[in-house]
């Protein structure tokens, strides 16, 4: 038994969100047939959430990554939720969410589920071929791309599989990594377009990983040198971008108190050639907020507190409730009533031209304000109204209302509030009314407040 063939084998990608999804599309574009197996067979977009897998069969993606019409020209794509279907595959690849549970710790279920769900369909697949007399030369290879710390794909995903198969590791199957650089609402940076890590777990499982990657992205790929450095290049993408904003976050912080505009500084600062362009803001979202917790996780595990990573995640986490002090400190000098003030928020998703509410730090701002007696109205265009009630318990307007508030929060760049003229901003505020401008959206002629 070995590694199979890259030209006839069937991919089953396990999970069709963000990552997952645009994988199994390009997949299905450059995945060969296998001889005699049906066309619509050769890759396979897997699902828990039959709601998930009945609205990609109709040709709809939530997500807004895959068009409609690429969807329905994905002919060698079978979308399913039925495990049953997954004995077809011979390669699976896992983009189920890692997140972090309510103290800031991974929350590695969803992967062992996928990786156990594996292992039945192992299986299930052997005593198929048992009882059909077939000589069983089923050598599976998993590939994770979700994000995890350094050490999980070998200490906690290898040892289910074996132990639930009773498979030996590097001789009856086979692992990789390759993390997702999935970058949601970017139509620019595509999955094709960015350079992919690879990693495997021996030497040819590493080519062979590879090289199935080589077949989809036109970027190229970077063979790692071990699973444990492609996992830990993952975590750290993420966390230099966390402290980079964590930075300037502090910096807004400071300047705020100085009176001085943050924006015009980094305006300034950055025309000098080599300084990187970040702006302060709430990080949320299922990346950059989450992915450091991971590190840190792992290197607490083994007995070093780190310092610089923790700081830059506290200085982020607390910056909703520091903008929210701020909103009604202008509140209270302008003499307006904090209680019962309704305060129009535009946006409530974690990043522009998006519909994904996943840890969005809008609701941090929200509840911070409530505490104070406000009362925020969200508008967002990218936001299912019916999801954001059934999964944040709040009520949502795809269009501003037909009325002026006082006060008014730009808090998601989206380019429908880019778009917005200056007789827009006039028509949705009153004359001596407030727009806080958190993402440099407001003409400075209507004098937003920034930090």
């Amino acid at each position: 038994m070995g590694l199979p063939d890259i030209t006839s084998s069937t991919i089953a990608v396990i999970g069709q969100g963000y990552v997952g999804l645009p994988l199994a599309i390009e997949f299905a574009k450059k995945a060969a047939l296998s001889q005699g197996r049906d066309q619509e067979k050769t890759v396979i977009g897997f699902d828990i959430l039959q709601e998930r897998i009945d609205e990609l069969k109709n040709g709809f993606d939530r997500t807004n990554e895959i068009s409609s019409s690429d969807l329905k020209k994905a002919h060698n794509l079978l979308f399913t939720s039925d495990i049953n279907l997954l004995e077809e595959a011979n390669i699976f690849i896992v983009t189920v969410p890692t997140p972090i549970n309510k103290n800031n710790q991974p929350n590695l279920i969803p992967l062992k589920k996928a990786i156990n769900t594996i292992a039945l369909v192992i299986n299930n697949r052997r005593e198929s071929d048992y009882k059909k007399s077939l000589n069983y030369n089923y050598c599976p290879l998993i590939i994770i791309e979700s994000t995890v710390y350094p050490g999980v794909t070998e200490e906690i995903c290898v040892p289910i599989i074996s132990k639930n198969t009773g498979l030996i590791y590097n001789k009856d199957f086979f692992f990789g990594y390759s993390p997702e650089r999935i970058n949601p609402g970017d139509k620019i940076h595509r999955l094709s377009s960015v350079v992919k890590i690879t990693s495997g777990s021996n030497i040819e499982t590493a080519e062979y990983v590879d090289q199935l990657y080589k077949s989809i992205v036109k970027a190229g790929t970077h063979k790692a040198k071990s699973i444990k450095v492609a996992e830990a290049a993952k975590v750290i993408e993420n966390i230099q971008r966390d402290l980079n904003i964590a930075l300037v976050n502090e910096l807004s912080i400071i300047f705020t108190k100085m009176k001085i505009d943050t924006l015009e500084v980094l305006e300034s600062a950055g025309t000098k050639w080599n300084f990187l362009p970040f702006r302060p803001g709430l990080v949320g979202g299922h990346c950059i907020g989450v992915d450091p917790y991971y590190l840190t996780f792992k290197a607490e595990e083994l007995g070093y507190n780190p310092e610089v990573v923790l700081a830059g995640r506290r200085i982020n986490d607390g910056m909703a409730n520091w903008i929210a002090q701020q909103i009604i400190m202008h509140i209270a000098n302008k003499g307006m009533v904090i209680k019962g003030l309704e305060i129009l928020i535009l946006g409530l998703t974690f990043k522009e031209n998006c519909p994904d509410c996943r840890n969005t730090k809008i609701m941090d701002l929200s509840n911070s304000l409530k505490e104070y007696g406000a009362r925020p109205i969200f508008v967002d265009p990218w936001v299912d109204s019916s999801e954001a009630k059934s999964k944040l318990q709040i009520n949502l307007t795809k269009a501003v209302p037909k009325k002026r508030f006082k006060v008014i929060v730009a808090a998601v760049a989206h380019k429908d509030f880019k778009d917005f003229t200056n007789a827009e901003w006039n028509r949705i505020c009153y004359e001596d009314g407030i727009i806080f401008d958190l993402k440099g959206i407001v003409p400075k002629g209507l004098n937003p407040i920034r930090f």
